[in-house]
């Protein structure tokens, strides 16, 4: 039995290959900064890499929230995170939030974000992190650094505009506004709008799904994804040529092949 490592303020189950990471400060809605789910994130982020039982990684949130970004009142009192002249509280990001962005963005496996209620400021961007998005109908999404007079520091303006564009992304980021999950839908932030209670069924079937296809292979085409928009044409084939060899030189290779045949002949 694969043993999941210990965490602090979140949950981590592994069923069927697939690992549920359940964000569990909701005294704090989840605020990633002021608790320790930064810690929490970035380590089941590199267990995930290394655990060859996980094909898939679902997060959310406990509580009413998925994320209320940074605790608000650790920067009203200039503490935590926040405290500091301009170097050492640059230094405190860089060793403490920014390390979020860097850990899910080297994760091998799908991601899946299931978004059970309010995704704010960092909690908007953590969920852009993530390959898909299911929102529950009480998720509201907002990239509201700027209400506070802060920018996105965690990659949030980098995250966003590759995945609405930019015109898209500069007036969600530029005006602060929230968002319902319906409109987020519309704008392409969200895969699909659920009812609250038909979330983690909606998440775990699509989990189940992508779970279920060959571990190694599957890890090789989310690396293919993650290269593609950064190389050349000619580059990303020879890449691909590669990984095919890999793929056609695995044993799941035959064993999907043999299944798919055997489904064949019995039509």
């Amino acid at each position: 039995m694969t043993t999941v490592p210990k965490l602090t303020d979140a949950l981590l189950t592994l069923e069927n290959r697939v690992a549920t990471l359940t964000l569990n400060r909701h005294d704090l809605r989840n605020a990633l900064t002021g608790s320790n789910l930064i810690d929490d994130i970035v380590t089941t982020a590199e267990w995930v890499n290394q655990c060859e039982d996980v094909s898939v990684m679902v997060i959310t949130g406990a509580g009413s929230a998925f994320s209320a970004g940074g605790n608000i009142r650790d920067m009203a009192n200039r503490s935590g995170d926040f405290a500091g002249d301009v170097a050492e509280c640059a230094d405190r990001y860089r060793k403490g939030i920014q390390r979020i962005p860097l850990a899910l963005q080297n994760v091998e496996i799908p991601i899946i974000a299931a978004v059970n209620g309010p995704a704010i400021g960092a909690g908007f961007d953590l969920a852009n992190m993530a390959d898909i998005r299911i929102a529950s109908d009480n998720a509201k999404f907002g990239e509201t650094f700027l209400n506070l007079g802060i920018i996105p520091g965690d990659g949030g303006a980098w995250f966003m505009q590759r995945l609405i564009g930019y015109q898209r992304a500069f007036e969600l980021t530029l005006t602060g506004r929230v968002i319902d999950a319906s409109e987020a839908k519309e704008l392409g932030i969200v895969l699909e709008v659920v009812p609250a209670d038909e979330l983690m069924n909606a998440a775990n079937a699509m989990a189940s799904r992508m779970a279920s296809q060959p571990p190694k292979a599957t890890r090789l085409t989310k690396r293919l994804m993650k290269m593609a928009p950064r190389m050349e044409l000619k580059d990303f084939l020879d890449v691909c040529a590669n990984f095919q060899g890999m793929c056609h030189n695995e044993p799941e290779h035959l064993e999907a092949v043999n299944k798919m045949l055997e489904a064949m002949s019995k039509k």
